[in-house]
This record gives C-alpha cells, structure tokens and sequence, in this order.
C-alpha cells in the first residue's frame, strides 16, 4: 500500500505545481463551497446538510470497498482544491491521512465523521495495523448516522460561517428523518421474538447494537480472505439449530460462500444494502429503510 501511495504522490508533483501557481479554488465558480467525501454514504449526509451550499465530489467510485481503494493522481488533485474533506474514520480510509499530505492543501478542514461516537472494537483477525482495532461501519446505524450528520454540518459551518444557520436547520431536519426511523424500528426490534440473523459480511454490528439484535457472518469486519471450513460449518451448524430461512447478502462483497451457505440450510438469500456505493438509484433512508424491513422479515420466518 505505501509503495503504490508513494508512486501516486510522485505523480503528482506536475499536478500539484500547477495547482499551486493557480491558488486555491476552495469554492467552485457558482461560489459554492467544494467538499470531497471518501464514499457514498458520507456524500448524502453532506448533499442533505449543504444543500445548495456545496459542491460534492466522491473519492471512492462505486463497486470498490473503501478499505480497498488506492488515490490516483486526479482525486488528489481534486483534494488540493477543496474546502472540505470528510472521512468516516475509525479505520475504514487507511489511505486518507497520506492523500491529505500528498495535496498540501493547507487551509483543508478535515472532518471525522465518526468523532464522538463509542467505536466497537472488531473482534477479527483482519484488525490489523492498516485497519485499526475497530469496527468502522458506523454509518449503517441510524444512530450512528446521526452522529455523522452532526460532525459534517459542523464542518461546513465552520468553512461556511456565513452559512451556518443553514446548515444547522439542514442538519436538524435530516437528523430528525433518522430519528423517526430509528423509533419505528426500535418498537419493532423490542417486540421480535428473534434477535439474530445471518449475513455475509459482519458490517451491522452498529445497526445491532442499535435495536439489541445479533449478527452471525460468513465473512469479517473487512471482507478479506475467505472463511475456514471450520467456520463454515460452524455456522452451518447455527442455521440449521436456529431454523435459519434467510441469508443476506450485499452487492459490495463476492455472494458465492454466502450463496453455497443458504443452500446447505434450505435458506433463501436476500440483498441488503451497505451503501459504501450507490445503490439501486435509492436514497440512504430509503436503503435504510429496506434493510431493517428485510431484517425484521427474516426474524418473524
């Protein structure tokens, strides 16, 4: 990883002289302030707080896994011009600290958007020094999420003081649409018999820790590698005791195990969102919303 960052930075040199000839452009020519995000999720927090306010770039195309993703010499040099940068944090862009050097954007405010929230330590192998000791799906918590929003609207407010007012009622509205959904499903998470269900990638244990569920997955916090025999069968096991009847599986990780898995219990597979990419043309709340309905649905079968 340091290598390949290494050569992107040296690539870089041309670009970054010239942008520094040029000065910053820290608003675009419509004087809205430019932000760069490092993925999906965090790009619709920061359209719902900026509204017409901001100018929103994602470092991260859809269909890469954040922990995955490597700069290339374009997205530093969008980094260069921007105001704003807003990462996730928590381990999940290993690669942010030396692209944020590799720009030499002096003025950046860098937003952690997961600052102030109680991390849960990853409880896998794959906790290493690149990734760091916690779990960073913190986004896929409603909670959590709210956290986020509130991070990025005061990032933007202190880019955009004039402006503040604006992003705080953005912020207060959109906070509250999550909040609504978090109230719903918390009464319907309470009255669930069933608390547990079976997913390939082991990205939901904020949403579980939201409404006191459980998840078993075939594979880790970050999707790397395949898993053992050993486990496979061990989880097999799980299905089988606890009449398992679906498995869920997300677009962003390779379906197959999880696939073969659902066919060794006689379960279903059924899609459910991580939204580290678009997805289906479908909001954040909207994805939200179906993977707690889908959810809900796999603990009443």
């Amino acid at each position: 990883m340091l290598k390949k960052i290494t050569a992107a930075v040296l690539s870089l040199l041309t670009v970054l002289s010239f942008s520094s000839c040029a000065g910053k452009q820290e608003t675009s020519e419509s004087g809205k302030v430019k932000v760069t995000v490092s993925f999906n999720a965090l790009k619709e927090f920061t359209a719902a707080v900026g509204g017409d306010k901001v100018e929103i770039s994602t470092m991260v195309p859809d269909g890469m896994e954040p922990h995955d993703f490597e700069p290339k010499a374009a997205d530093i040099a969008a980094l260069s011009q921007a105001k704003v940068f807003v990462i996730n944090g928590l381990g999940m862009e290993s690669w942010a600290e030396k692209a944020v050097a590799a720009a030499g954007n002096d003025n950046l405010i860098q937003v952690n958007a997961s600052k102030g929230a109680t991390p849960l330590k990853s409880a896998d192998d794959s906790a290493d020094e690149e990734h760091g000791q916690y779990d960073p799906h913190l986004w896929l918590s409603l909670k959590g999420a709210e956290i986020e929003v509130k991070n990025i609207s005061d990032g933007l407010c202190e880019a955009d003081p004039a402006n503040a007012e604006y992003y705080k009622k953005n912020c207060e509205s959109y906070t509250a649409k999550l909040e609504s959904l978090f109230q719903e499903y918390k009464t319907k998470f309470s009255a669930a018999k069933k608390k547990t269900f079976v997913t390939g990638h082991a990205a939901f244990a904020y949403l579980c820790r939201d409404f006191g569920l459980e998840q078993s997955s075939v594979e880790d916090v970050f999707a790397e590698g395949e898993p053992s025999a050993k486990k496979l069968a061990q989880l097999a096991d799980y299905c089988k005791k606890n009449n398992v009847k679906t498995v869920f599986v997300e677009k962003m990780v390779s379906p197959e195990i999880s696939e073969t898995l659902a066919r060794q219990v006689g379960a279903k597979t059924v899609a459910i969102y991580t939204m580290e990419g678009a997805e289906d043309n479908k909001s954040y709340l909207d994805r939200a919303k179906a993977n707690l309905s889908a959810i809900e649905a796999s603990l009443k079968e």
